[in-house]
């Protein structure tokens, strides 16, 4: 079973109906103990890096996070569910992420010379850095959907395995030992989209439902 980590905020039913018409299972849940017994684990987001890092701790879910992660098994990050895995944010700076990732998470500059409006919404291309399980089947220069005024800048470079240019490069999605997370939106970004959830899945040792 696949765990979408409730924790008050962000596109939880979007990300399970995604899983759901892929016929995989997924629960969206605050539960340690569910957490601790999934398969695989997704950390969605849409909102602010503060709430969502407040929150976590309100629920008492970070502590789950990490040990899960530290147990090997697939994770997956989305968007807010990305930027908390890095140190800080320029949106809450006096408060820590999950420190997860070492680097910062930045906010895009004003772009209004250049004609591009912040926050970055809607699809772009992106160049596939490293050819990793979970983005078989995904072509190089494919489309999908972001929504976000801030993005993720590593210390180490070789965890962004997928960028793309909205003003400037930047990192669209790392992945480092068991973590994947994208700032895109797979489960709004079509065909490929799903792609990356099946592919996703089947790290977990889903597979589909009769």
């Amino acid at each position: 079973m696949i765990a979408i980590v409730d924790y008050g905020m962000g596109n939880l039913r979007s990300v399970s109906k995604a899983f759901q018409s892929q016929q995989f299972p997924a629960i969206v849940t605050r539960n340690p103990d569910d957490i601790a017994g999934a398969s695989g684990l997704v950390l969605p987001g849409v909102g602010a890096f503060g709430d969502c890092v407040q929150n976590l701790a309100e629920y008492g879910l970070i502590d789950p996070i990490k040990e899960f992660i530290d147990s090997g098994r697939p994770f997956l990050g989305i968007c807010l569910g990305l930027q908390v895995l890095f140190d800080e944010s320029e949106e809450a700076p006096r408060v820590k992420g999950l420190g997860l990732i070492k680097g910062r998470v930045v906010k895009f500059p004003d772009f209004q010379k250049e004609g591009l409006k912040v926050p970055h919404m809607g699809w772009n291309q992106v160049t596939i850095k490293k050819d990793i399980p979970i983005l078989k089947g995904v072509p190089q220069n494919s489309w999908f959907y972001f929504v976000h005024s801030y993005y993720a800048s590593p210390e180490d470079d070789s965890v962004s395995v997928v960028k793309t240019d909205y003003g400037l490069e930047f990192t669209a999605a790392v992945a480092k030992d068991n973590i994947f997370a994208s700032q895109f939106h797979p489960e709004k970004s079509s065909t490929l989209g799903l792609k990356i959830l099946q592919n996703f899945a089947a790290q977990c040792g889903e597979k589909l439902r009769a």
